[in-house]
């Protein structure tokens, strides 16, 4: 069959008999050989058996276990072809969810595309049949965690601890309890998170210790929720990462969100305030802002940086960090987001820029408020293409917005996740044409959210 493109989660797309077939491993331009999988009314799956033309793009995969392992998806295609047919997904998206397109594209935003991921859950299962444990993730398109020895995405030495501490939760007496490991990559340290089921023995907790003190990592113990997590040993080496460019330090517990790419982040961040252009005399909105990781810069830049976040931990912590860095114009709320955020004494009277960096639900509950503070430039950071073209449609078509530019960011190379950034100018002045929200307030439709 032939392949004519790349669907959004990696697999190739041909059409046999008028109708779709996802293959899995196979490119756009290939003739491959391969055989149905599963069976859909609209369309179906199928896995590669050989490829009897290959693209020009494909390549050799740099981990002996892609294909099995579903912690990437695109090893196969050429770095720089992964990067376009991301920006390929955000235009259709645009065009298909909003009927919007940017006045220009960015230069996508490049890192090291191996033993990046600072972030990771991993899975651990003790397999009676083959009397051993595995770590890693999910095998690809299945519940089983896949059996490796080592994983090049993994950042840190982390990556090549993968059989090691498979062997070390084989040696424990909660092998089978301990259905999970979350690696948290810190700039001077890097923490395990164990989720234990059971309480760990004292001949556990030793094995752990050794472990950690021979390969130069950190436990730490999970048995419940998040607000269960502990170290093995305490007091825990601090966790952080810095953003040099702006003298800023961000600290941050193991379990808590940061941007998986530390080098995109970093870059990201910089190429958010170069599209902003805070300047000294401007307040700046940071909505979903988690621990500051644009707050903070944005602050050294503007007069007063405000940082909005629904959870309360993640505050706490923006709030400790802006005091680590001894930045005193910056302030930081708790607020739902994602839905009636209630009262509103954070807002402010005025705001010229406002950044957006909203979980994959997008930001359609705060739209409304931004198109009501009338902000010269909006940039909205994205980790989901389809959120940010809906939401992109409604600031462009409904509130008078006008998409100035968009990029991607390779957050997470060899796999199909795509991270955006787009840069939003807002109308003139307050006399320019009425939006349909104005028109509506006006009525007594709306209201301010």
């Amino acid at each position: 069959m032939q392949v004519v493109s790349l669907a959004h989660d990696g697999r190739g797309v041909a059409r046999v008999d008028g109708k779709t077939v996802f293959v899995s491993g196979a490119l756009p331009g290939e003739t491959v050989l391969a055989a149905r999988s599963r069976r859909h009314r609209r369309y179906d799956e199928a896995e590669l058996l050989q490829v009897l033309q290959a693209s020009p793009d494909r390549v050799t995969p740099g981990c002996e276990h892609f294909g099995v392992c579903g912690g990437c998806a695109l090893q196969h295609l050429d770095e720089a072809r992964q990067l376009e047919a991301k920006q390929a997904h955000v235009a259709e998206q645009f065009a298909r969810l909003a009927q919007v397109e940017p006045d220009r594209w960015l230069e996508p935003l490049r890192g090291p595309a191996w033993a990046y991921r600072r972030r990771a859950r991993l899975g651990a299962k003790y397999v009676i049949k083959k009397e051993r444990v595995l770590v890693g993730f999910r095998e690809r398109a299945k519940p089983y965690v896949a059996d490796v020895r080592k994983c090049p995405v993994l950042a840190g030495s982390v990556g090549e601890l993968i059989g090691d501490l498979a062997e070390l939760v084989g040696s424990l007496s909660i092998r089978d309890r301990l259905p999970q490991l979350e690696v948290s990559v810190g700039e001077r340290v890097t923490a395990l998170v164990a989720r234990v089921l059971d309480d760990p023995s004292a001949d556990d907790r030793e094995r752990l210790r050794s472990f950690a003190a021979a390969r130069g990592v950190e436990f730490y113990l999970q048995p419940g929720g998040l607000d269960s997590v502990v170290p093995l040993d305490p007091p825990a080496t601090p966790l952080s990462y810095r953003l040099p460019e702006f003298d800023v330090e961000i600290t941050f517990q193991p379990t808590d969100f940061i941007q998986v790419n530390g080098s995109i982040n970093a870059q990201a961040v910089a190429l958010a305030l170069t599209l902003l252009q805070p300047a000294a005399g401007h307040t700046v909105l940071d909505l979903f802002c988690g621990l500051g990781n644009f707050t903070l810069p944005l602050a050294r830049r503007a007069a007063r940086a405000i940082g909005v976040e629904g959870d309360a931990g993640l505050v706490d912590r923006a709030r400790a960090n802006a005091a680590h860095n001894q930045i005193g114009n910056a302030e930081f709320h708790l607020a739902d987001l994602t839905g009636d955020p209630g009262a509103l004494p954070w807002l402010p009277g005025t705001c010229q820029r406002v950044l957006l960096d909203p979980p994959r639900a997008g930001a359609a509950g705060v739209l409304p408020l931004i198109a009501r503070l009338r902000p010269a430039r909006v940039v909205y950071v994205s980790c989901h293409p389809a959120s940010l073209a809906r939401d992109a449609g409604t600031l462009v078509n409904d509130h008078g917005f006008r998409l100035a530019a968009a990029g991607v960011m390779d957050m997470f190379p060899h796999t199909a996740h795509v991270e955006s950034i787009a840069l939003f100018e807002g109308p003139a002045s307050p006399s320019r044409a009425r939006t349909r929200l104005d028109r509506a307030v006006e009525a007594g439709h709306g209201s301010l959210l």
